[in-house]
């Protein structure tokens, strides 16, 4: 079995100390094809002094395409003043990765709570937004959320979501650490179309208790007790040719210089995809 991945990225919440500059400079000496972007990154750009068109400069001065550009959190259970603050910041992030050449907006649930049909409505209004500036949105669950902790929750707001829509362009965003902390170990997807996996994000898992929220104990591969032999080629079968992310906060890794971090989680990364597509 092969792959047809497009390749990985460095998440900068691994590099989370790093100025983006930085982070995206030891992405590109590590080997790793691309870069996540957080909304984040842009408010501490701005409180650097630096314009959003400056900041844009400096990525695209770092040589590496944006494989998702992340959004604030907190819109799917907003309302009122703050959700049209959160949309207002929603639509800046995607003028940035369309000037960028970024297709893919990537969320979290964010924190709050609401009644389902108000998370569908949001999710629906960001999933139009998204479409405007012909992008897809890719939402993550989180398995300790007091709401969206489950796949299964985070497939039926999507789906009703899309009912109704003009167009489908709202997806899974796949974590391993989240699958195996959420009980969908290894193959555990089994059951989701590979049409809904928009992205991918992963990290390894300690074999012990998650110790924070949210959980920054993230691992290398081959670090835990993730199966990558199962998930990555569950994932190839499923035709999932997006890029994948590596996402791994951990104190230990931003004590580090950021290049040793990237470096360490691109041969992982690596040495996981040879031995499960090795021939």
């Amino acid at each position: 079995m092969n792959h047809k991945f497009r390749g990985l990225a460095l998440h900068t919440w691994t590099v989370d100390t790093t100025p983006l500059d930085g982070a995206i400079a030891a992405a590109k000496a590590a080997g790793f094809d691309a870069v996540e972007l957080r909304w984040v990154d842009f408010k501490r750009c701005e409180e650097r002094g630096l314009s959003n068109a400056a900041a844009l400069d400096l990525v695209r001065a770092g040589g590496l395409p944006v494989s998702a550009m992340g959004v604030e959190y907190g819109w799917i259970f907003s309302s009122g003043a703050e959700r049209e603050r959160l949309f207002g910041n929603f639509k800046q992030a995607c003028e940035n990765a369309v000037a960028l050449g970024c297709d893919m907006m990537m969320s979290a649930i964010g924190p709050g709570e609401a009644p389902a049909e108000e998370a569908v409505a949001n999710i629906r209004r960001a999933g139009e937004i998204a479409a405007a500036h012909g992008r897809k949105l890719t939402l993550e669950y989180q398995f300790q959320h007091p709401v969206v902790r489950t796949l299964d929750i985070l497939r039926d707001l999507i789906a009703r979501a899309a009912q109704g829509a003009g167009q489908k362009n709202v997806g899974l965003l796949l974590d391993a650490y989240h699958l195996q902390r959420g009980g969908r170990p290894g193959r555990g997807f089994e059951d989701v179309p590979g049409s809904e996996i928009y992205y991918v994000q992963f990290s390894d898992v300690p074999d012990a208790p998650p110790p924070s929220l949210p959980p920054v104990d993230r691992l290398p591969p081959g670090k835990g007790v993730v199966r990558w032999n199962d998930l990555l080629q569950l994932l190839a079968a499923k035709n999932y040719e997006g890029y994948l992310s590596y996402e791994a906060p951990n104190p230990a890794h931003w004590a580090r210089p950021a290049v040793e971090t990237a470096t360490e989680g691109a041969a992982a990364a690596r040495r996981a995809l040879a031995e499960a597509f090795r021939r």
